[in-house]
C-alpha cells in the first residue's frame, strides 16, 4: 500500500464494493465525502445545540440546589467564589422528568456514535492518500463549518452557549 499522495482516478475508499475507476466515478465519490463531511460539521453544532437547549446542561430556574451563602468579601477571587458541591445546599423544587432525562441522554448517546463514526469514516477516507478525496474533505469541513457557523454564533448571543 502507497503511503504518499497521489492523483489518481482509481482508488478504493472504505469498503472493497467502493472501488472508484474513471473520472466520473472520482466526481462523485468527492462529492459524496464532501457531503458526508458538511453533514459531520452541521452534527457538531446541532449536539451543541442539543445540550445547550436540554434541562440537563442547565439547571432549571428552580433548581433542586442553590449556591450557599458563603460570606466572602469582593477581594476574592473569581475560582474562589465559585460554588463547589460541598457548597451547594437543597431548596426545594420539581424534580427532572426522568424518561425526558433518559431519552435526551440516549439521543445525544446515538448522536456522539454518528458522530464519532463519521469522524473515522472521513479519517479512514483521507488515509487512502488521494488528492482528490483529501480535498473533497477539506472543502467539506470549510463548507460545513462556513454555513453551521452563524447558527453557533446566534446561539452564543442569546446566551445558550459559553465559549
Amino acid at each position: 500500500m502507497q503511503m504518499t499522495f497521489e492523483a489518481s482516478s482509481s482508488v478504493t475508499l472504505l469498503f472493497d464494493f467502493w472501488d472508484v475507476h474513471g473520472p466520473a466515478g472520482m466526481v462523485l465519490s468527492v462529492f459524496f465525502v464532501l457531503v458526508l463531511t458538511v453533514f459531520f460539521e452541521i452534527l457538531k453544532v446541532w449536539r451543541v445545540w442539543l445540550s445547550s437547549n436540554s434541562q440537563l446542561a442547565q439547571p432549571p430556574s428552580g433548581s433542586a440546589y442553590a449556591a450557599a451563602p458563603s460570606g466572602r468579601t469582593e477581594s476574592c477571587s473569581v475560582v474562589d467564589g465559585s460554588p463547589s458541591e460541598a457548597s451547594l445546599t437543597p431548596t426545594e423544587s420539581q424534580p427532572l422528568s426522568t424518561r425526558n432525562s433518559w431519552l435526551l441522554h440516549i439521543i445525544q448517546t446515538c448522536l456522539h456514535v454518528l458522530q464519532v463514526t463519521l469522524g473515522y469514516m472521513l479519517m479512514l477516507c483521507v488515509m487512502s492518500y488521494n488528492v482528490w478525496i483529501f480535498l473533497g474533505v477539506v472543502l467539506g469541513s470549510a463548507l460545513g463549518y462556513f454555513i453551521s457557523f452563524p447558527l453557533l454564533g446566534q446561539m452564543s448571543l442569546y446566551g445558550r452557549v459559553r465559549h
